[in-house]
């Protein structure tokens, strides 16, 4: 794995993280005081509506918007928890919804995605809390192993000291992938310190009202020493003392192992202008993305899909036209994956590279976009070439993108990407004015717009204008008006 080094930018309104390796930024996390993400938080929900037909729930949790709730995500009366490292193939039916939950009831949910868009947070019934090197599953007796952790033979010597240090108390635990090499002093810590949270959990939802907040998960600046710092990382800089002192106070009690690589930045420049971020950042929204060959990728996020498309541009570098584009596409493939972990573009993703006619190239772009999205913490899955060309893959979606979550749609287009001609409105509006002359019987016609409008109606479009003066038998004034956008305008009666 390549050298990293993890670049802590605090505000009191907002905290920034870039994750940058061998110099290039691959990963950018930014949380908001007043926009924190609600992942891992557990609350006390109020079912306020049952839908039998879709197997789901809608939950009040305190939010503007009821939460969503489905039959997979509940501790079913008839099935096993299905956590992932507990879930089983074989688990029988699960039972219908509206036999479980109703209108009312209150339940202890978590959440397991963010609002995204318009919809709703998703919800589930079955907690698991995470701690520095466990994860605890309060109604799931399973004891399950991370996936990237060595040899069977570690995993079943790891699951059967789990079972010792965990007693007949009660939940599972998955082992985390730095649990590996934990001694029992670590895990008997962990595990007790989640049981004692679960317990405070418990102990609120007793007390409190619904739609009350029982547990927050940690804040990004935390998250760091416990989900990104890896074995790779050298150093953790940030540059504020006091969250410094406070993540080292939190690191020392939790990730001991982090601690060592945590410094206070004290440089005069900011902590982003370091490795040219705040450009970064800026490129990022962008739809274009250069290629140091000369080619070039366009990136476009819809509701339903983002779809990436690669082209050659000025690259003629290689020997013939074939070798041209499997050099363009074996660098997009590169430039794609980093792009989707920069952006954090989740959800279905078509990939266009340019068309190839071998079928070895095409095999080696797909073998190296495999090769760089390994690197991805987010779960990816890459299916062949279609027979259009395209690629198709998913990407795990648990939180808003960098342009949802840094963008808004332009008040101009709504988000279009694209406004009407000068032209297209002018005849708009000579519409308009013929409707409204229908209705009513004016001294004149006063039509306000852009300046833009107003120069082709007086221009180009003059003709027409003094033609439907003339049939409608009324004066038409024109007013340019600056700070409208293009397409809009008003006709007054005067």
């Amino acid at each position: 794995m390549a050298n990293q080094d993890i670049l802590i930018h605090w505000a009191p309104q907002e905290t920034r993280v870039a994750i940058v390796e061998n110099g290039a930024v691959q990963e950018l996390h930014i949380e908001r005081a007043l926009e924190r993400g609600m992942v891992g938080n557990v609350y006390l929900g109020k079912v306020v509506r049952v839908l039998p037909g879709m197997q789901s729930a809608f939950v009040d949790i305190g939010l503007e918007r009821a939460a969503f709730l489905h039959v997979a995500d509940l501790i079913n009366a008839g099935a096993p928890p299905r956590h992932g490292a507990g879930a089983k193939p074989d688990a029988p039916p699960l039972v219908p919804i509206e036999r479980q939950v109703f209108e009312g009831q209150t339940l202890t949910v978590q959440v397991i995605k963010d609002a995204i868009g318009t919809k709703g947070a998703r919800l589930s019934t079955q907690v698991s809390i995470a701690g520095r090197m466990l994860v605890f599953l309060p109604h799931d007796g399973h004891i399950g192993i991370s996936q990237k952790i060595g040899s069977q033979e570690l995993r079943e010597q790891l699951r059967a000291r789990m079972q010792l240090l965990a007693g007949d108390a009660g939940g599972g635990f998955i082992l985390r992938t730095n649990a590996e090499e934990a001694s029992d002093t670590e895990l008997a810590d962990d595990i007790a310190y989640l049981r004692r949270t679960w317990a405070l959990i418990r102990e609120r939802a007793q007390s409190k009202p619904p739609g009350s907040l029982l547990h927050q998960d940690l804040t990004l600046a935390q998250r760091v020493l416990r989900d990104l710092t890896v074995e790779a990382t050298q150093s953790i800089r940030i540059d504020s003392r006091l969250q410094c002192d406070a993540l080292r106070a939190f690191g020392e009690t939790y990730m001991p192992g982090a601690v060592a690589k945590l410094d206070l930045y004290r440089g005069e420049r900011p902590i982003f202008d370091l490795f040219n971020i705040e450009e970064e950042l800026t490129r990022a929204l962008a739809r274009r993305v250069e290629l140091k060959s000369g080619g070039y990728l366009i990136i476009d996020q819809t509701e339903a899909l983002t779809t990436v498309d690669v082209n050659t541009g000025g690259y003629v570098g290689a020997r013939n036209f074939d070798d041209t584009i499997f050099k363009t596409n074996l660098e997009a493939a590169g430039a794609m994956a980093r792009q989707l972990r920069l952006r954090n573009l989740g959800g279905i993703i078509i990939a266009d590279f340019i068309d190839m006619t071998r079928d070895d190239h095409q095999q080696a772009v797909l073998a190296e976009l495999r090769k760089q999205l390994a690197r991805d913490r987010t779960r990816t899955t890459v299916s062949g070439f279609t027979q259009l060309g395209l690629v198709e893959m998913t990407r795990k979606r648990t939180r808003e993108s960098l342009a949802h979550m840094l963008c808004e749609p332009c008040p101009t287009c709504q988000g279009r990407g694209q406004v009407k001609t000068t032209r297209s409105v002018c005849y708009d509006i000579l519409r308009e004015i013929l409707r409204e002359a229908r209705q009513f019987s004016p001294r004149e016609f006063r039509v306000v717009a852009h300046a833009a409008v107003v120069e082709m109606l007086l221009d180009e479009e003059s003709v027409h204008l003094a033609g439907l003066s003339e049939f409608i038998g009324k004066p038409i004034s024109l007013s340019a008006e600056p700070g409208m956008n293009p397409e809009q305008y008003d006709i007054v009666l005067m």
